[in-house]
């Protein structure tokens, strides 16, 4: 079989990276965590003062000086920004939103789909993000989009920001989640939604077992297909 390119789109909180990093792992196929390069991008504007809501000119220009890299490791993916590992920097709840801010500009998106599109031409990979199987891998032979209640991503991130030590306000949090739903499926450029083709699976009230095995015999169920 030749390589495949597996999607996983959904909104914030859905427990994509969690859930897609074991499915890769059970499959033997390298995972892509894109979320994780626009939040370097938003850790970057939030260092160098920038507003995330008003200063996309200036974020824009600052992607000219602005590598950015994966890694993988025993441990997992690490993110490089500039030649520094931040990998545990960008899972700050502030950088969130500063993400979700910088996914709108353009020339933000444009050079980082360009570097994903490469990733994902050298193995068989699975990818997960806001525009994937929509925009950044349109002929993904799987798609998936992975979505959940308001209510229980909200609960999702803050038992895993409690869980890391980060003092956490699940109310906070569930507001955050709910403005980065509006504003990533409202932007002008590769808004989330559906990706033509793509099977929805709803995890509301599952544990992460029970979700990361209902991707998985969903996508070994297309690869038989596939084979067949």
């Amino acid at each position: 079989m030749n390589t495949i390119q597996i999607s996983i789109d959904g909104p914030a909180g859905a427990g994509k990276s969690t859930i897609s990093k074991a499915a890769a792992r059970a499959l033997g196929f390298t995972y892509i965590d894109t979320g994780a390069m626009y939040r370097a991008v938003g850790l970057k504007a939030i260092r160098l003062g920038l507003d995330t809501k008003t200063d996309a000119d200036k974020i824009a220009s600052m992607m000219d000086d602005t590598d950015i890299d994966i890694r993988h490791a025993d441990d997992g993916q690490h993110i490089i920004l500039d030649g520094e590992d931040v990998t545990a920097q960008i899972r700050l709840p502030e950088v969130s939103i500063a993400a979700s801010d910088a996914s709108a500009v353009a020339a933000v998106r444009l050079k980082l789909v360009g570097l994903q599109r490469r990733l994902a031409e050298k193995d068989s990979v699975v990818m997960d993000g806001r525009d994937i199987g929509s925009f950044v891998l349109p002929d993904a032979q799987i798609k998936i989009y992975l979505t959940a209640t308001v209510e229980d991503r909200a609960k999702r991130r803050y038992d895993e920001l409690i869980e890391k030590g980060i003092a956490a306000n699940y109310d906070e949090v569930k507001a955050d989640i709910a403005y980065r739903d509006k504003n990533d499926a409202s932007r002008k450029i590769a808004p989330l939604k559906v990706p033509d083709g793509a099977i929805v699976l709803d995890t509301t009230g599952n544990t992460l077992e029970q979700s990361i095995a209902l991707m998985l015999g969903t996508i070994k169920e297309r690869l038989r297909c596939f084979s067949e």
